[in-house]
């Protein structure tokens, strides 16, 4: 698979760099969702040799609502992984921002709850310790995208298409007590979002969702992701600092320039998100 590995990340940077589409790695050859991670660290490989750096992990995914929506051959029935790196994340000041679509291939949105690790995770972590490493949360859209045509691919592309992240825009973080850590899970689980979509002419609800709707909650979906890690030594482990985005609430929605999309919570203190897209 080496020679593959570096043939197909190169193909997916350079469909990247250019902004245009490709073919499916899946169409071409016989691959496993280990081949798709392999693929994934080439790219990462070649992303830190030109200079970004990562800073955490983006799951995908979790939302058990959209699995059936994802996938050609079977829906997608599982959640992916996939770096990301300081020049594919921003913070939104006060909670508002402005992105540029520029270079992004069939854009959409994702709002979501990221979480920072204060302290690097045992192992053998339970839920409760997990979550006990978490030193802040914060609201944010993540923009994806998708360089095959159409958004149809099988869950090895996604995985070595970057995880299909684009853009990660965080909000307001929020440092967590040690008793909101306690009790962050079922919060979350209980807690909805609501996202909206606002033009010149018209402000439309697109989509909402619940926390539960995250692999139950955004903190067990944390949990999957450290004992995925875990179980694969070929993967560096959570580490002390990382950005982990934890997955949509919602479907994702395409997005355009002249659009500004919102989000409000109900059920949790988190503020929503103000984005404008030029």
């Amino acid at each position: 698979m080496s020679t593959k590995a570096n043939r197909y990340a190169h193909q997916l940077l350079d469909a990247r760099a250019q902004a245009k589409l490709m073919p499916l790695l899946s169409d071409a050859d016989a691959l496993s969702l280990m081949d798709g991670y392999e693929i994934g660290k080439r790219i990462l490989d070649a992303s830190i040799g030109q200079g970004s750096n990562p800073v955490g992990r983006k799951l995908g995914f979790c939302n058990r609502n959209i699995w059936q929506k994802y996938g050609i051959a079977q829906s997608i029935s599982a959640p992916i992984w996939a770096h990301i790196f300081d020049t594919t994340v921003r913070y939104a000041e006060d909670n508002r921002g402005i992105q540029s679509l520029e270079g992004a291939v069939q854009p959409r949105i994702e709002p979501e709850v990221v979480f920072s690790l204060g302290r690097t995770p045992a192992p053998d972590a339970d839920l409760e310790e997990l979550a006990d490493c978490i030193e802040w949360m914060a609201h944010a859209f993540e923009i994806v995208v998708c360089p095959f045509p159409d958004w149809k691919f099988e869950a090895v592309d996604a995985i070595a298409a970057f995880g299909l992240h684009g853009t990660l825009i965080i909000g307001e973080p929020h440092v967590l007590s040690s008793a909101t850590r306690r009790n962050l899970a079922s919060m979350l689980a209980n807690a909805s979002v609501s996202l909206s979509c606002c033009t010149e002419d018209s402000v439309t609800l697109c989509g909402a969702g619940f926390g539960s709707d995250v692999l139950d909650s955004p903190v067990h979906a944390l949990w999957h992701l450290h004992q995925e890690l875990n179980a694969h030594p070929e993967f560096t482990p959570l580490q002390a600092g990382e950005i982990i985005t934890t997955g949509t609430w919602t479907d994702a929605y395409p997005v355009q320039a002249g659009q500004t999309w919102v989000t409000a919570f109900s059920g949790i203190t988190l503020p929503g998100l103000t984005v404008s897209f030029v």
